[in-house]
């Protein structure tokens, strides 16, 4: 009996515990449920912030403050505003984390709005006002002129330089002029407006002169280079097929009656032996007077043929220079007895016939043992 009365007793403190394991359920999630309780949309802890100096043409960055709820991800608005930050417009296109300061804005304070976005939502705060924005100081000045580089000959590219400048430009653009040869009289030249100019047949006689225009948020002043020397025409073969000037010759600049020359021939290694696999033949092609020739074809082939591989053409450098590579075949040797090896060679200017223009032929040899 006294038991069963204890257990009585005992029954409406059970439900009470087990009401209060259903409410903090309620708080904290089903057990057992797989999910996580939700958390809030991101909130600001400390206002965002906007760094840079208030003038025009400089750029501002906004900070984004401190955040809770651990944000994924920022996006930008900015503001623009009267001098106390009030009477607030958006910006149109002004989205980014940074904004370049423009000479409308001058007179005036920005804002920066920054959104904070985490699974549960977006967030929002405003940064406070810069301070109200200044122009950016004086135009452009010119503390050293522009100068103009590149061979003065028709064909060739000029290109301009700005000079120095005060008042920290933003942007630069160019005119081209022709000038007299005492670099007077200058007219613009249409359409030249580049940081470079490529001199025509027309500026030939003349001289050139390059404006350049500096320009910031305040404005722009412009200042021209010195003219350049006088333009002269691409030289022209003389009658010998030569053209003037010494050194090397592009093979493009010769033409009849001037002939390429096979002046110098090298094998290596020097003496040619069943064990030499690979042989590299060395040649070198001049004209006009022992001129070396950039752009030549170069043909070779050992005499009889199967002996050597035939190596396909190859083009001379800035020296006159070049080097074939041959791989030994099965007709060598081509004799019991040989002591030579027979290679023809021939130099060519390339588009002209293969035994015509201002090609030529040679026969050379290279010592051959048979005993190694």
């Amino acid at each position: 009996m006294a038991g069963s009365t204890l257990r009585r007793r005992r029954w409406p403190t059970a439900v009470l515990i087990a009401a209060a394991a259903l409410a903090i359920g309620s708080v904290f999630g089903v057990p057992g449920n797989g999910q996580a309780a939700s958390e809030a949309a991101p909130a600001n802890t400390a206002s965002p912030t906007i760094s840079g100096t208030a003038q025009a043409g400089v750029t501002l960055t906004a900070d984004n403050g401190t955040w809770s709820g651990t944000p994924t991800s920022y996006s930008y608005t900015w503001s623009r505003c009267d001098q106390n930050g009030n009477g607030c417009s958006t910006i149109s296109g002004a989205t980014a984390q940074t904004y370049q300061l423009q000479q409308t804005d001058v007179g005036s304070t920005l804002r920066a709005t920054v959104t904070a976005t985490n699974a549960d939502g977006p967030g929002q705060a405003t940064s406070a006002p810069t301070s109200v924005i200044q122009t950016s100081g004086a135009a452009p000045t010119n503390t050293a002129p522009p100068t103009v580089s590149g061979t003065v000959q028709a064909g060739s590219t000029l290109t301009a330089g700005n000079g120095t400048w005060s008042g920290t430009p933003t942007g630069y653009s160019y005119t081209w002029g022709r000038c007299d040869q005492n670099g007077s009289s200058c007219s613009t030249i249409s359409g030249a407006s580049a940081l470079t100019y490529v001199l025509k047949q027309v500026d030939v006689g003349s001289t050139l002169r390059v404006t350049v225009i500096a320009t910031n948020a305040a404005g722009s002043a412009q200042a021209t280079a010195v003219p350049t020397a006088v333009v002269t025409a691409v030289p022209t073969p003389i009658s010998n097929g030569c053209p003037s000037g010494t050194g090397t010759i592009q093979v493009g600049d010769i033409s009849s009656p001037a002939r390429l020359v096979i002046d110098q021939q090298t094998v290596t290694p020097g003496l040619v032996t069943p064990s030499a696999t690979t042989i590299q033949t060395h040649f070198r092609v001049t004209a006009c007077g022992g001129r070396p020739i950039q752009g030549a074809l170069l043909y070779a082939t050992a005499v009889p043929y199967n002996q050597y591989s035939v190596p396909p053409e190859a083009t001379t450098g800035a020296d006159g220079t070049v080097n074939l590579t041959m791989t030994q075949r099965s007709g060598f040797p081509a004799a019991r007895r040989q002591q030579l090896l027979v290679v023809f060679a021939r130099a060519r200017k390339p588009g002209d016939p293969i035994t015509g223009g201002i090609s030529t032929r040679l026969l050379v040899s290279f010592p051959v043992s048979l005993r190694r």
